[in-house]
Formats: C-alpha cells, structure tokens, sequence
C-alpha cells in the first residue's frame, strides 16, 4: 500500500523524525501537526515554540540530531522492501474503529497485508502460562471464528496469544498480531516462526513503535489499547485476575467494545479473571454462537473449512463416538493420536454442535 500520495517524501522523513523523538505520544504529535500544519515545519520551528505548545525539553532537543535522522533513513529504506508498509492517521486506508481512539497511533507500521485491518475483528487474549484446555479452546475459537467472517487480532505473546494467531491461520483466515516491540524487534523470539507464517500467509503484523525498538515493559500494556480498538470485541479465554488481558478488556469496555469471556473451573487459577469480567458484565461465552449472533452483521463473507460435519465417518473421533460413549483415556486408547491432539478435536466439534460431554463421557449428537 502505498504512502499517501498527498505526503511528500520530505514530509514523510519528517513524521518518521517526529515520531522517533522520546516522550512524544499520539497527543503530543496531533498537537505538533495541528499547531504548525506539517511536520517539516514541526521541526524547524523554534524550542520557544515547542515550549509555548507545553513540550518538554526532551521532546524538543534530539530532533534534529544524527542518531534521529539516521532512524529516520533506515526505516524508510526498511519502508522499500515488499509487504513493509506505514499507515498514518490522516490515511484513507487508517483502521476506522482504532482512529476513533483519542489516543490513535498516529503511525502504524504493517508487515504482511494492509487491508486486513480492514477487516472487522475480533480480539482474543488471555494468559501467558495459559492450560492446555486454555490453548486448545484459543486455538477452535479462533478457528471457527476466523471461518465465521472475522481477522483474529491479538498480541503475538506466549500461550493463549499464539495460539489464537495459529488457530486462525490453520483455519486459512486472517489474523493480526500487535506488537509491543518495533517490527524490526519481535518478541517473544519463540515466536519468530508464527510472525513469519502470519505475513506469508497474507496476514499482518502491526506496530505503532519505531522499528529498531526492544521489549520494554511499559509498552505492553500501551500496545492493548490498539488490540481492543481494532475489534469490535474482544473475547477473554483464560486469565488471573492479574493477568495484562484484563487491561485490554477494560480498555474495550471503555472504547464502546464488546468483551466476552470464556468461563473456568473454579478451582482454576486461570478462570477467576474470566469470572470477574463475566462479574463486571462481560458477556459468558460457551460457544462461537454467543459471540456471532451477538455480533451479527459485523462479519466479512464466511470462509470455508475443511468439513467436518459433511458425513458422520469423516472425521476419525466422530466415527468412534457414533458406535459407543468414549472417555477422553478411552478416545486416546481407540484412536492412538496424542492427548492434545483429541482434547483439541472433541473442542472443536463440540464447537460445531456434533459431540457433547455427559458424566465424563463423551457423545455423538445428531447434526
């Protein structure tokens, strides 16, 4: 996607300039740009200026240094390179949920496919040390939700995150994850894989940090505010009460966004965050239904899955559950696949409506 064709490349190496200079937010950048109509004449303009806008020194001295300057010429050489792309506030092609936002990035950096942000979304987060329960139902209700008209988004972390960005993927949907580092940075490393099969797969990776910036803890909880305000809701799938999650659910209460929340055993840790947003008003989540006819109309054309549901013998476990009752053991013994491979499977058709669990055995139903 191109820059805007009205920016010229001198006013472009000046937002990026801008943009690069320490304490200067989405707020203070608007104000810069409102108070001097371009960025050029930004930083030409006097630190008398700067100061009567009420900017601290900090903001005002590095900009015209070498090292900025130099930030400044490396992204946009990394700006050169194909699928690497910026997105600015004042862009026809600016996400409309996340420009509502008083506090909107005022540039975005996208590595994949621009135009799936937008696409309507919906978040999905949770814990970093989530349960096997926990990934499996991230990973079916991203899947079927994905193949119900939605780009999955969410933060690239560890445990629920990836799997939430894998479950779409292996759905052939879109996902979207934001990250809290520079896209020159990805963090966590494990994850160096997913980001690559995200942008191959013609999805996107997002930022609103300088390229070359490292993890840095104040950034994380800043980086929600994008997840929640590029979605029309956000679903909560595993979570303490401590957990970052609950800041991005609360920051989508706040910006008019629906939050769902997917309920636990109470004697889980990792269900007591989820009880307390259901608590708070989130909406209870047992399955994608609640959450496609509650957002009904928002979704982009349905994408096709591989069925599972066509035939009663296609799919292995749904076989064996048609001639008797299995245990989850049992299912494990009768099929030999691994153990998470059949909790994931008997997730996702439970999802589609095609099995159900009665006293600890599960149950073939009629489609």
């Amino acid at each position: 996607m191109p820059i805007p064709a009205s920016l010229s490349p001198a006013e472009l190496e000046a937002r990026l300039r801008l943009h690069l200079l320490p304490e200067l937010g989405p707020r203070r950048f608007r104000k810069l740009l409102s108070a001097f109509d371009s960025a050029s004449a930004a930083l030409s303009a006097p630190a008398s200026a700067w100061r009567a806008l009420g900017l601290p020194a900090a903001c005002a001295e590095p900009r015209r240094s070498a090292e900025i300057r130099e930030r400044a010429a490396a992204a946009l050489l990394w700006l050169e390179a194909p699928d690497q792309h910026l997105l600015m506030w004042d862009d026809p092609h600016y996400p409309a949920l996340l420009a509502e936002l008083a506090d909107a990035p005022p540039l975005l950096f996208v590595a994949g496919d621009p135009g799936v942000l937008e696409l309507p979304q919906l978040a999905m987060v949770g814990s970093r040390r989530a349960s096997q329960p926990g990934l499996d139902n991230a990973r079916a209700f991203a899947r079927s939700l994905a193949a119900g008209g939605f780009a999955i988004t969410s933060g690239l972390a560890l445990g629920i995150d990836g799997a939430a960005h894998q479950g779409a993927l292996d759905g052939g949907g879109r996902t979207v994850a934001v990250l809290g580092t520079g896209l020159q940075y990805l963090y966590p490393r494990r994850h160096t894989r997913l980001a690559a099969q995200i942008v191959e797969r013609g999805s996107a990776l997002v930022s609103e940090l300088p390229l070359d910036c490292p993890p840095q803890a104040s950034n994380f909880p800043r980086r929600n505010r994008i997840i929640s305000g590029l979605s029309v809701g956000v679903l909560v799938v595993e979570a303490s009460p401590s957990s970052g999650s609950l800041i991005t659910a609360r920051l989508a209460a706040e910006q008019g966004r629906e939050v769902y929340a997917i309920p636990g055993s109470i004697h889980h840790p990792g269900a007591r965050g989820c009880h307390q947003l259901i608590r708070d008003g989130a909406t209870l989540v047992e399955s994608i239904d609640h959450i496609l006819e509650a957002l009904q109309g928002w979704q982009a054309p349905r994408i096709s899955l591989a069925p599972v549901r066509a035939t009663r013998v296609e799919h292995p476990l749904l076989a064996l559950l048609h001639a008797a009752p299995h245990s989850t053991e049992a299912l494990v013994q009768s099929s030999g696949w691994a153990l998470a491979d059949v909790l994931a499977a008997l997730t996702e058709l439970e999802l589609d409506g095609l099995v159900c669990n009665e006293a600890g055995r599960w149950l073939a139903r009629n489609p």
